[in-house]
């Protein structure tokens, strides 16, 4: 490997955590991350004073650009829209704060800010670069960074989750949840449920699931059993056949434990739950087949009900 290569390899990691979290879809972000290397290796790396801004702002530029052309397409997207799933451990990254960075309920949050706002947040307060960093990258003035973060700032606390959940509460939460869709009835399902939970399913129209966020547990406990328990009209819109061999598997995405349903190898549901004091406050229900690429994984299998 010669020392161009070496110098990305060394910053893909960051590169791609820059460009998943503004983009909020794995296929997008590595998309940025190719396109990186290639003006990358185009470089001679000996000449280029600090390759880490290099390719921080050659990712966000990237990532801003397919962001603003993504975001056209998502007008017209069938039902909720959420982005894409990564599998990730809990201290992915030095910790709470980056795990926190790349949560579901964090990235739906920033769909709401525009792309200059979004990059801004993510270089700030997720990787801390300097407002003198992020207005070289951005080519914006200091105080309009400033502003930028500000503004992204409020908008995002005002409307982000508390995400002061224990991972062992989070963990044991999700057990008891898998465990009462899998073994108990509509009443054991509600008993671990907020009265205000919602339930948020992206299917992009390829599969059974509500295009409307569905708000309360007894609107909410009945549809999660008819998608947990395999009704034969769900697996019918996920192309799943009768003689599939279905399993659960509990993994790790997005900074927390979620559940696979996974047909013959292939995720076909991925499930994660937001708790807050010790309820399920909110369900992610992703279905839709194209968004599966981040979440393809063998592990922690849980075996399927009878």
């Amino acid at each position: 490997m010669d020392e161009g290569a070496a110098v990305f390899e060394a910053h893909r990691e960051l590169v791609f955590g820059v460009a998943y979290r503004v983009l909020g879809r794995v296929t997008d972000a590595e998309d940025v991350v190719q396109e990186t290397w290639l003006r990358w290796s185009k470089q001679d790396a000996t000449e280029v004073e600090d390759p880490e801004a290099f390719l921080v702002t050659v990712t966000t530029r990237l990532a801003i650009d397919r962001l603003r052309r993504v975001q056209a397409r998502r007008e017209s997207y069938v039902g909720e829209w959420l982005p894409e799933p990564l599998l990730i451990a809990e201290d992915v990254a030095d910790g709470v704060v980056r795990a926190e960075s790349v949560s579901l309920a964090l990235l739906v949050v920033l769909e709401s800010l525009s792309p200059l706002e979004r990059a801004v947040f993510v270089l700030r307060d997720v990787f801390s670069f300097s407002y003198a960093e992020i207005g070289a990258a951005l080519e914006k003035s200091e105080p309009a960074v400033r502003q930028l973060a500000a503004r992204a700032r409020g908008h995002v606390r005002e409307r982000r989750p508390r995400f002061e959940v224990d991972p062992a509460v989070w963990r044991q939460v999700t057990d008891q949840f898998i465990g009462a869709c899998l073994n108990g009835g509509v009443e054991g399902l509600m008993e671990l449920l907020a009265p205000d939970v919602r339930l948020i399913a992206d299917s992009g129209g390829n599969a059974v699931a509500p295009r409307v966020v569905l708000v309360g547990p007894e609107r909410v406990a009945p549809f999660v059993l008819k998608i947990m328990r395999f009704s034969k009209s769900f697996l019918r819109s996920v192309d799943v056949g009768p003689e599939a061999h279905i399993e659960y598997r509990l993994v790790v995405a997005n900074g927390g434990p979620a559940i696979q349903a996974v047909a013959d190898g292939r995720p076909f549901v991925h499930f994660q739950v937001r708790v807050t004091d010790g309820k399920v406050s909110a369900c992610y229900l992703i279905v839709n087949p194209e968004k599966f690429h981040g979440v393809m994984s063998q592990d922690h299998r849980v075996p399927r009900p009878c």
